[in-house]
């Protein structure tokens, strides 16, 4: 039952993100989003990953591995608008 609710979560959490990342993709606008909150969340969910690793806790290392795809495309767009004076 418990992890059953990590995965329930981790739909929830992780799917969040989609809608931004495809935006992001299909528009290449990034805006709107903070390269600071991107870097330091991006840090934060490979933490959560590697804790996941350590628990061997499948729900936090799916939900922050596939986090941490999304969470990178829509950096790598916004490292790329800023190097080309876009942002």
């Amino acid at each position: 039952m418990i992890d059953w609710i990590g995965y329930i979560a981790a739909i929830i959490t992780t799917g969040s993100f989609i809608p931004q990342t495809v935006k992001t993709i299909k528009t290449r606008d990034t805006s709107g989003i903070s390269f600071y909150m991107y870097f330091f969340f991006l840090i934060g969910i490979a933490l959560w990953f590697v804790y996941g690793i350590m628990l061997d806790a499948w729900p936090i290392i799916l939900a922050n591995g596939l986090t941490m795809i999304s969470s990178s495309i829509i950096l790598f767009y916004k490292i790329r608008n800023m190097k080309r004076g876009e942002e």
